[in-house]
């Protein structure tokens, strides 16, 4: 939450931005090295195999595990 708006991040967020399909197309889960799905409307790539759900920024995927999220089950 925004101390000074007291809005949340969700609420702040950027919309999210394209990402190339070329790249969508090469990236793989550096954990599983699996393929990865892309969530358009949550701005993520889901690795099913590793249950993770690593962001997308500005349209920059940021394939960092200890970024990710974990999915529920």
């Amino acid at each position: 939450m925004n101390d000074i708006t007291g809005e949340t991040a969700e609420e702040t967020a950027v919309p999210a931005q394209p990402v190339d399909p070329r790249l969508l197309e090469i990236l793989v889960c550096p954990l599983s090295k699996q393929p990865l799905v892309y969530d358009r409307d949550r701005g993520e790539l889901i690795s099913r195999a590793a249950g993770l759900a690593y962001p997308i920024r500005g349209g920059i995927p940021i394939m960092l595990p200890d970024e990710a999220r974990a999915l529920e089950d």
